[in-house]
């Protein structure tokens, strides 16, 4: 047991009574001190607390940056309680809902392919390789599912208060139907900002793409483009070919690797 001397704990004492009476008549800094105390109580709880917020946020869905779009349609279903939602990250990362999985896993998920009727919709963050777009479409494909709904983020100013429906572009997987006349649009990595573009082999600048789109398709008895993009380009990139060619109210084929 160690022993204090008694002069040391007089000296103790006396700077405890001068430190309570500075305390008793400064106004200001009782208030202040108070606060500090509770302050750290506080921060004491939220360290020692679990993470409820996130996991309540996890269970939400993963969360990634969609690309900016125009022309997509309202989708409400995709809110609804046991919504097919698969989600492709900025990393490439797969999720069927909330589980990471890969694309081989993807293609014969019992739950995938028992339900290829119903809506399925995808999720992709606008950084992430085509590439790892393009795998997940032919494994969907592979499963049953050849109509898609990829979800995009809207350029429209949101109210507050107000309910945001989630928006989507369809898109078609595999071949289109024998006979039709399609309209073939490539996207190739130019090493610039923007994709080289090119219109059935016919370079063209992205100003025109929309209006030599309607141009070609105005002797089509039914509207139809192919779209095949390089695997190194952002999704975005491809998701703005496809708002372009789902406001001409063509029908859109994706290319897959299964295609």
């Amino acid at each position: 047991m160690v022993v204090i001397p008694s002069s040391v704990v007089a000296t103790m004492a006396m700077r405890g009574e001068k430190g309570m009476s500075l305390i008793a008549t400064n106004t200001w800094g009782r208030p202040w001190r108070r606060v500090g105390g509770v302050t750290l109580v506080v921060f004491g709880i939220v360290l020692v607390a679990p993470p409820r917020c996130a996991a309540q946020e996890l269970q939400q869905g993963v969360s990634v940056e969609l690309a900016v779009t125009r022309n997509a349609v309202a989708m409400p279903a995709a809110d609804e309680k046991g919504a097919l939602i698969i989600a492709v990250t900025h990393d490439g990362s797969v999720y069927f809902g909330i589980d990471l999985i890969t694309p081989a896993a993807l293609a014969e998920k019992p739950g995938l392919s028992s339900r290829a009727g119903e809506n399925l919709y995808i999720k992709v963050d606008a950084r992430t390789p085509y590439a790892n777009v393009a795998e997940v479409l032919g494994a969907v494909r592979t499963a049953g599912v050849t109509a898609p709904n990829l979800l995009t983020a809207q350029q429209e100013t949101r109210e507050p208060g107000k309910l945001v429906l989630p928006k989507g572009l369809e898109v078609l997987l595999g071949p289109p139907p024998s006979g039709a006349e399609s309209t073939v649009v490539q996207l190739l990595n130019s090493g610039q900002q923007w994709p080289l573009l090119k219109i059935n082999n016919e370079e063209i600048p992205w100003a025109n793409l929309e209006s030599r789109l309607r141009q070609l398709s105005q002797n089509h008895r039914e509207k139809v483009v192919v779209v095949n993009a390089d695997g190194l380009l952002p999704f975005g990139n491809v998701a703005h070919v496809i708002d372009v060619c789902s406001s001409t109210g063509a029908k859109v084929f994706l290319v897959t690797p299964a295609t």
